[in-house]
């Protein structure tokens, strides 16, 4: 499985319903199964970002279709990042010239 870690901003409509944040994010864990993904943990941050997610996902298009889904709700946009874990990257380093 490939770790992600995005990076969400609440929208105006997710500002509005910040009350139902908590409540939100089980829905997000639950959505995630239906791509074969995993939400590790949910974060919720000061600073530039309001939260931060940790996803394992199958492949790309899994972790994609599955941020897609939870963006068209309309609650939180995202960055989303490919994180390697120092076994995944000695395994890129080892593909080096």
């Amino acid at each position: 499985m490939a770790t992600y870690v995005s990076l969400t901003h609440l929208t105006d409509q997710g500002m509005h319903a910040i009350k139902d944040t908590t409540k939100r994010a089980e829905a997000v864990k639950a959505a995630a199964a239906k791509f074969g993904a995993t939400v590790k943990d949910i974060y919720w941050t000061l600073g530039q970002c309001d939260l931060v997610t940790v996803i394992e996902a199958p492949d790309e298009l899994s972790a994609t279709a599955f941020g897609l889904t939870i963006a068209a709700a309309g609650n939180t946009r995202s960055e989303t990042l490919r994180a390697f874990s120092a076994q995944e990257m000695q395994a890129v380093l080892g593909k080096m010239g």
